[in-house]
């Protein structure tokens, strides 16, 4: 399976396992799984270190890297592709984060890992509930 993580999920998955529910864990470990990650993720966990709302144990530059590495994560590039596929999204909020993930999912075949309940609810988007 090609999983796409959203950022809590890669956050959690660094920092907090025990917030990952027994499937995903698993899933995640599972080696026949590509782990894919947005930089969207990357740009979210900057903003909130910005505003204080998260604190690393180093800096964004150095842990972004670390963290990408320690799962063997693939880079999911922005392309127009993935800019025009946000168009086509029927999303309940207007969060910009969310319309990027959801369409880098869509547009790479990838299933969204996450526990947003907006995002579980997608028409059209393959996930993996972290419940």
């Amino acid at each position: 399976m090609k999983l796409l993580l959203d950022t809590h999920i890669w956050v959690w998955s660094v920092l907090e396992t025990d917030r990952l529910s027994r499937r995903v864990s698993k899933e995640l470990e599972n080696p026949d799984n590509e782990l894919w990650l947005s930089p969207i993720s990357i740009w979210e966990v900057l903003i909130l270190c910005q505003k204080k709302r998260m604190v690393l144990d180093q800096e964004p530059d150095v842990w972004v890297p670390r963290a990408m590495r320690a799962l063997l994560l693939r880079e999911a590039p922005i392309t127009h592709e993935v800019a025009l596929e946000t168009a086509r999204l029927q999303l309940p909020h207007r969060d910009p984060a969310d319309y990027f993930l959801a369409a880098t999912a869509r547009v790479y075949d990838l299933t969204l890992v996450t526990a947003d309940e907006h995002l579980l609810k997608a028409p059209g988007l393959s996930t993996l509930a972290n419940r």
